[in-house]
């Protein structure tokens, strides 16, 4: 199926919905308890083109659609928190490649990653609370010729496994081992889990998430070839992208919310006498969510633009994303009672995938500071 066969809001048609719960609805129990990577499942719902609506390469309208990415993620969070994660990172990844300065993997491997037939991650936790001074940068580069031999360690990189292929960031080495003076000046790169000298270690067991094939990254002398670098330096791209970087993620949050109301509504069903006097009640939460994709509308438009005022808006759009999922997730265990305490109840899991939209990167405290710093620069 090429691009042209596929419609362009597909999150909306009963097409979508039906991959969602014929592919990944059986394993819910299963990604939950058990760590299982739904492979089959994420490449079915790509072929349903749930990974290109943000690529306008990719598209026959040649444009760039992120609320219709946004909404393809509810639709699969509104099933499996842990699954839309893995659709952001897909997301992520592919709109690295587009945005990037290779046109060889524009050519082979962004085709595949919009069609799900190619999986993919992104390693930019690391770089990203660096470029916000929260950590060092964990990977170093040394020039070469032909490309870079790249060495360190990454803890957490998740929507891995053969084959797959993951974008990261790296600080490039003079002659004398020495990073250069100030951020901005790093080298992005797409790399593939299959290269030498790449390691990939399972990680201890989380509180959930644990089907999202997340594992530690060790580097030892990897060769990453010229063709595959994305950006050098990596600064002006990087303010090019991380817009869609960020905004994307409401759709994890959006999505668990949506089931959520779903969970309260049925609870009420049952307990809406006593219910009532709960906070942040379903209509309430589901009046919060219109207002949070009335803001992804408006800011979809400018996803490119480089501004400090334009990315503290997409920040506090997220900040209001982690936050309103926290609030929902623990309305829907309040609602649901003792039921929900049950080690098998969809309650529950939804309060644990909340928790990891709080934490991921941007963690609630990272966007915070970083919101803090563009306003009190604005202020100067």
């Amino acid at each position: 199926m090429g691009a042209n066969d596929l419609a362009v809001n597909l999150p909306d048609t009963n097409a979508f919905a039906a991959t969602v719960s014929r592919a990944l609805d059986p394993l819910i129990g299963q990604i939950d308890r058990d760590g299982l990577y739904p492979g089959g499942a994420l490449r079915a719902l790509g072929e349903q083109g749930a990974y290109r609506h943000h690529l306008a390469s990719q598209r026959p309208d040649g444009q760039c659609d992120i609320v219709g990415a946004v909404d393809a993620m509810t639709a699969i969070g509104r099933s499996c928190g842990s699954s839309a994660f893995m659709a952001w990172c897909q997301d992520a990844c592919a709109w690295y490649v587009e945005q990037g300065r290779s046109e060889a993997l524009r050519q082979t491997v962004l085709p595949g990653l919009a069609s799900g037939a190619i999986l993919g991650g992104t390693g930019m936790s690391n770089p990203m609370k660096y470029f916000a001074s929260i950590e060092r940068i964990a990977l170093q580069g040394k020039r070469v010729p032909g490309g870079w031999r790249v060495s360190g360690h990454l803890p957490w990189v998740s929507n891995l496994g053969p084959g797959h292929v993951f974008g990261t960031a790296f600080s490039p080495l003079d002659a004398a081992g020495q990073p250069p003076a100030g951020a901005g000046q790093e080298v992005m790169a797409l790399m593939h889990c299959d290269w030498p000298g790449l390691t990939l270690s399972p990680v201890p067991p989380f509180l959930a998430m644990d089907g999202t094939g997340t594992y530690a990254l060790q580097f030892d002398e990897v060769f990453v070839p010229d063709d595959h670098v994305l950006a050098d330096p990596i600064g002006p791209w990087l303010r090019r992208i991380r817009n869609g970087f960020v905004l994307m993620q409401v759709g994890i949050g959006a999505g668990i919310i949506e089931g959520c109301l779903g969970l309260m509504r049925d609870a009420n069903l049952r307990l809406g006498h006593v219910n009532v006097f709960l906070e942040d009640g379903p209509d309430a939460i589901e009046d919060e969510l219109g207002s949070l994709r009335e803001r992804v509308t408006r800011l979809a438009p400018g996803v490119l633009d480089p501004s400090d005022g334009q990315f503290a808006d997409v920040l506090t759009t997220r900040l209001m994303t982690s936050e309103l999922t926290l609030r929902a997730t623990q309305s829907t265990m309040l609602h649901t009672g003792a039921m929900g305490y049950a080690l098998a109840s969809p309650a529950q899991r939804r309060l644990r995938e909340g928790y990891f939209v709080a934490i991921v990167t941007p963690a609630i405290k990272h966007l915070r500071k970083e919101i803090d710093r563009l306003m009190s620069a604005g202020t100067r």
